[in-house]
């Protein structure tokens, strides 16, 4: 009596072959051959209701045959899947952390069973015949090599790149006026692959890279002292490494001069009274540079310079910008 195919187990596997096959049915004592199509299978009886056996090579469907003594079975059919192709991956590099959105392109990548990022494997999220959308775990800050797992076998690797979270630890100058447009320069590490440079909320509409560690930017308007973040494919650098932070200076304001006039050999003190002193960097005063003290915010004490002559303007500087010549100091 012939042997009958009741069931195979699984019913596909890769072209390459390998797959364990599982046969029940009945009459297997005394098989002789197990074929798929005309492709003979190393095989073991196991009872006479079942065989364990090895897919040959092959492609398309093939038909399962048992043969013995009693003639050969009917057949059962065994599907040869093609392997998954990887050609893209989008982005190719991210943070070390993981959990970002990549996207896997390609042929044959349905029923997706693992992408694996070096030795990890990353959460699929989404699969078709052509893409795979996946979180990728985390990992060191290197490259490592993809592949995607399906029922017709692994894809050959692509690389993707681990990229170290930038920091930034300085500013300079860390001061400046609240329209921006100056140029500051940004040190720290990680910052090669730079993408964005945020003074708090708003962003740089320029930057450029000098080296791994240091970055010039753009300051954009604004107010306060904020935090100066660095954006590349690795993250958004974190606040607390060294002293990244930025302060927008108002433009100092002169609103009195005591007194407002002294001997032309000048030498006597004049005290400047107004708002956003603090960060005053120099007096003029008929355009000579005049030595003085900071006290507040509200208030700086110069000293009226000799060779002067006639009414002059008293000028405050700082990294605000100057202030207007409105008040005047007659020698």
């Amino acid at each position: 009596m012939a042997p009958i195919i009741n069931s195979i187990s699984p019913n596909q596997g890769p072209a390459a072959g390998g797959t364990a096959v599982t046969l029940t049915g009945s009459g297997f004592t005394g098989a002789s051959s197990v074929t798929f199509g005309t492709n003979p299978a190393q095989f073991a009886t196991l009872s006479d209701t079942k065989i364990s056996c090895t897919a040959p090579a092959g492609s398309g469907s093939s038909a399962v045959t048992v043969t013995s003594s009693g003639g050969t079975s009917n057949s059962s059919t065994f599907t040869y899947l093609p392997s998954p192709v990887v050609s893209s991956i989008a982005p190719n590099q991210g943070p070390t952390a993981g959990g970002n959105t990549v996207t896997v392109t390609g042929t044959n990548l349905s029923g997706a069973t693992a992408v694996v990022f070096g030795s990890h494997s990353a959460t699929i999220t989404g699969n078709t015949s052509t893409q795979i959308t996946v979180q990728p775990p985390a990992g060191a800050a290197a490259p490592v090599n993809l592949t995607v797992t399906t029922a017709g076998g692994t894809s050959t690797p692509l690389p993707y790149f681990y990229i170290p979270l930038p920091t930034v630890d300085d500013i300079s100058p860390a001061l400046g006026p609240p329209l921006g447009g100056n140029a500051v320069t940004v040190t720290g590490s990680n910052l090669s692959l730079v993408s964005a440079v945020r003074f708090g909320s708003r962003t740089s509409a320029s930057i450029s890279v000098v080296s791994d560690g240091e970055i010039t930017a753009l300051v954009p308007l604004g107010s306060g002292t904020v935090s100066v973040t660095a954006t590349t494919p690795g993250g958004t650098s974190l606040p607390g490494v060294g002293n990244p932070y930025y302060t927008y200076v108002g433009q100092p304001v002169i609103t009195s001069l005591s007194p407002n006039q002294g001997p032309a050999a000048g030498g006597n003190s004049v005290t400047i009274t107004g708002s956003n002193l603090t960060y005053t960097d120099s007096v003029r005063v008929g355009g000579i540079l005049t030595p003085f003290v900071t006290v507040s915010d509200t208030e700086v004490v110069a000293v009226a310079p000799g060779g002067t002559s006639g009414t002059v303007a008293v000028l405050v500087h700082s990294p605000g910008g100057t202030s207007s010549a409105s008040y005047q100091y007659t020698p």
